[in-house]
């Protein structure tokens, strides 16, 4: 959960309105894929509900993802397609965002991009360092500071989502 929080910490009330707002829920059953190793990612997910196994494309574990952890960014950043596959370990839910429509947003909105990327870079930028083996598990306390509301964003986002799925009409 922690990667989420660098994430929504940056951001502000407005920018994760519009997450949920461009976003659409997708529920996944165990086993099923929701990113492909080799196939292009057209949206950043967060993960609302449920666990879900990164593995390479030979089966490899690679990392356990759950509530709040983002996965798609590196494909959100570069458009190549991802080079592991992410699957529900169980049942699971994700606020799945179009990247055409968060592009779009930015585009008219240049601080709201800023926040992002600056948010996208913190985040990458803990992974690379845990990934070097820094497992000192310290945070910047620029970072400590915006955790608290992070987390009470991430909360108010699953909340919306909730509210937007039990409003959708039965298909």
């Amino acid at each position: 959960m922690r990667k989420a929080l660098y994430i929504l910490g940056e951001l502000d009330d407005r920018d994760v309105i519009f997450l949920a707002a461009s976003g659409a829920v997708r529920s996944l059953c165990p086993g099923e894929t929701l990113i492909e190793a080799g196939r292009e990612v057209r949206d950043l997910f967060f993960v609302t509900e449920g666990e879900f196994e990164v593995t390479t494309r030979s089966g490899q574990h690679l990392a356990m993802l759950g509530l709040g952890d983002v996965t798609g960014e590196m494909s959100f950043v570069e458009k190549r397609p991802p080079e592991a596959n992410v699957r529900a370990a169980g049942a699971g839910r994700v606020l799945a965002v179009p990247r055409d429509a968060m592009l779009a947003e930015f585009a008219r909105d240049p601080a709201k991009a800023a926040r992002f990327y600056r948010a996208l870079a913190i985040f990458l930028s803990d992974r690379l360092r845990s990934a070097s083996g820094d497992g000192s598990g310290e945070l910047d306390e620029g970072i400590l500071d915006t955790f608290t509301q992070a987390g009470e964003r991430l909360i108010r986002l699953v909340r919306m989502l909730e509210g937007k799925q039990a409003k959708r009409p039965a298909t």
